[in-house]
C-alpha cells in the first residue's frame, strides 16, 4: 500500500489556493476553470482553512447569500483534517469516510502543505493496486 508520500509522487502538484479575504465568487471561477471541487485557504504561508463546494453550497445558497459580497474566511472550514507523508492510502481513506470529506491535504510535520488528495485521487490508486495483484495471481495461478 502506497504513502501519501508516494501517491503524490517526486514532484507533487501544489494545491490550489486562495486568501481568507477573497470573494467566494473568485474561489468560486478558480474551482470552476481547473475542475475541482475543493481550494486550500493560505493566510501568510500557513494553511488557514479549506473550502469546498459543499460550503458553499451549505453555508452561501441555502442562506441565500451573495457570494460576491462574501469572503471565503466566512464560510471555510477552518479546522481541518490532514494527512501526513508517511500515512498510507488505507488510513487516508479511512479518515475521509469517517469525516464524510473528499478533500484531504497533506502536511509534513512543520504544518508545511506538500500537497492535496480527493477521494477519487486514493480510489483510482486503490483499483490500480487491486487490478495488479488480481494479474499477479492470475499469472501465478496459470504457471
Amino acid at each position: 500500500m502506497k504513502s501519501m508520500k508516494q501517491l503524490l509522487g517526486p514532484t507533487p502538484r501544489v494545491p490550489l489556493t486562495v486568501g481568507p479575504d477573497d470573494s467566494v465568487f473568485s474561489a468560486l471561477e478558480l474551482m470552476a476553470k481547473n475542475d475541482i471541487g475543493a481550494v486550500l485557504v493560505m493566510r501568510d504561508g500557513q494553511l488557514a482553512g479549506i473550502f469546498s463546494e459543499r460550503d458553499y453550497a451549505r453555508k452561501v445558497i441555502l442562506l441565500g447569500k451573495s457570494s460576491k459580497e462574501m469572503a471565503v474566511k466566512e464560510i471555510m472550514t477552518e479546522k481541518v483534517l490532514y494527512a501526513l507523508p508517511e500515512q498510507t492510502v488505507d488510513q487516508a481513506m479511512a479518515l475521509m469516510t469517517d469525516k464524510h470529506i473528499r478533500h484531504l491535504p497533506v502536511l509534513d510535520l512543520n504544518k508545511k502543505v506538500l500537497g492535496m488528495v480527493s477521494i477519487r485521487d486514493l480510489l483510482a490508486d486503490t483499483i490500480s493496486e487491486q487490478s495488479f495483484l488480481i494479474q499477479q495471481l492470475e499469472q501465478y495461478i496459470a504457471s
